[in-house]
């Protein structure tokens, strides 16, 4: 196709379309019937620029006057209890969903990590001393372990685990930029400092306690560490590997997806701060607090589980309903 020609051809309708759009207040009947059509026209013909030309200018011009047409034309925007409707049913799960596979490994591959690591440190009195004196391992296990979750008032303890663990996700998410490739690092160091405490607690028969105080928060807090990994390092591949589609494209609507589950594990990662908080430093039985820990986490599981296969089967993706980039074609 002679691009130039395609142009020339078609860019009195452009400008018309544009003319249209920047007044549309004050439309006409006729107007507005000719606004549609012509937003219509134009959306063909960014398709077929998009197919047949490499100019970024040209279909970013057209991709623009197409996105400002179709604000125009559908008009308001749906209600915020919609939108958020839509995300904790459809956005995040689908993009947890989708990911489960890279969940899983990455899940896998912390736990077989951390185990190992422990178990070395806990068999070997020669590392114990690289990581502390005997005395002040002594100090760690009989007390400061235990008292760590209950030295603070609860409400200000979950709101600091909230923002440290909220934090550690985002930054998992935002190596994605660089491919994910920290991300195995990040969670080597926290696997490590895991395996440590482990070891350490191991060493002096005091395991029980080191589950006992961990588990209840841990599960869901580690699940969405995983979860943040996980999303973090597809998106990298994405990029690698972007399949028939523009990488551009596919970055930017991974990207989205994304920053969803970002937003989503922040929901999460409060609950798994109240449950630190409020419950692993309670006093009831070890049974029943390592049992909220799992049903916390059973219930985020089959969440994940329920409504992003719902979603996938309607092959939703958890981009946005409006996403800039793609553009409608008649």
């Amino acid at each position: 196709m002679d691009i130039d020609a395609f142009v020339t051809a078609h860019r009195p309708a452009w400008d018309r379309l544009d003319q249209l759009v920047k007044s549309r207040s004050s439309l006409t009947g006729a107007e507005v019937d000719e606004l549609v059509e012509l937003y219509q026209r134009v959306s063909t013909h960014l398709s077929i620029v998009r197919s047949s030309s490499r100019d970024p200018m040209l279909v970013g011009r057209l991709s623009a006057l197409v996105a400002r047409a179709r604000s125009a034309v559908t008009g308001a925007h749906a209600p915020a209890w919609r939108e958020l409707t839509r995300f904790f049913t459809v956005s995040f799960p689908v993009v947890a969903y989708r990911a489960r596979w890279w969940w899983l490994v990455t899940s896998l591959a912390f736990v077989a990590v951390a185990f190992v690591m422990g178990a070395w440190v806990a068999g070997n009195p020669e590392v114990q001393a690289t990581i502390a004196s005997p005395e002040q391992i002594t100090q760690l296990v009989n007390e400061d372990f235990a008292d760590y979750y209950s030295e603070n008032p609860a409400a200000s303890f979950a709101g600091r685990v909230w923002t440290n663990n909220a934090w550690l996700a985002l930054q998992t998410i935002a190596f994605a930029v660089v491919l994910g490739l920290p991300i195995p690092y990040l969670l080597y160091v926290n696997a490590a400092n895991v395996a440590a405490s482990g070891g350490l607690m191991a060493s002096r028969d005091k395991l029980d306690i080191f589950f006992g105080l961990i588990l209840p928060h841990g599960l869901l807090e580690l699940t969405a560490v995983f979860l943040a990994a996980a999303v973090g390092m597809r998106l990298g591949w994405k990029v690698i590997d972007p399949g028939p589609r523009r990488r551009v494209e596919v970055l930017a609507e991974q990207g989205r997806a994304v920053m969803s589950v970002a937003l989503g594990l922040v929901v999460v990662l409060f609950v798994s701060g109240l449950i630190e908080a409020f419950v692993t430093p309670s006093g009831l039985p070890t049974w029943a607090r390592v049992g909220i820990g799992v049903l916390a986490e059973a219930a985020f599981i089959a969440y994940v589980v329920v409504l992003g296969r719902r979603a996938v089967a309607r092959d939703e993706t958890g981009d946005l309903e409006r996403a800039p980039d793609v553009a409608p074609a008649a």
